[in-house]
């Protein structure tokens, strides 16, 4: 069996949304503490002995959820076409990562979008 290295980051955002054709309180206008965990996967470290550096994470990272933070995130494509579910958001960073970071040696592995503190989704393109 060949190793598998996991690297993961945890990082947060702030941001409103609302859920069209939801019946209950989610369809007003509310904000969350967005925490996301992103995790980076790898089979094949580089010459220094790293798989991805935790630096490079957070960098992609923070340029796709720093077009998010303090917004209204039914305003910002593509939520303003699709509802802004959990869901959403994690397959939305989740693509965003990947098309940023992964290589011929590194992948998104699966992006986890905490709404609250005991609710989460994760999104990830693997089979399991």
């Amino acid at each position: 069996m060949s190793p598998r290295y996991t690297m993961k980051i945890v990082t947060d955002f702030a941001a409103a949304h609302l859920l069209r054709g939801y019946a209950g309180d989610c369809s007003r206008l509310h904000g969350h503490n967005w925490k996301v965990e992103v995790e980076i996967t790898t089979r094949v470290l580089d010459e220094i002995g790293m798989g991805v550096d935790f630096k490079e994470i957070k960098r992609v990272t923070k340029s796709v959820i720093d077009s998010m933070d303090h917004r209204n995130l039914n305003d910002l494509p593509p939520f303003d076409t699709i509802n802004p579910t959990a869901e959403n958001i994690s397959a939305h960073i989740f693509k965003e990562l990947a098309g940023q970071l992964n290589d011929e040696r590194v992948r998104v592995k699966a992006v986890t979008i905490w709404e609250t503190e005991r609710a989460c989704v994760t999104y990830t393109e693997e089979d399991e």
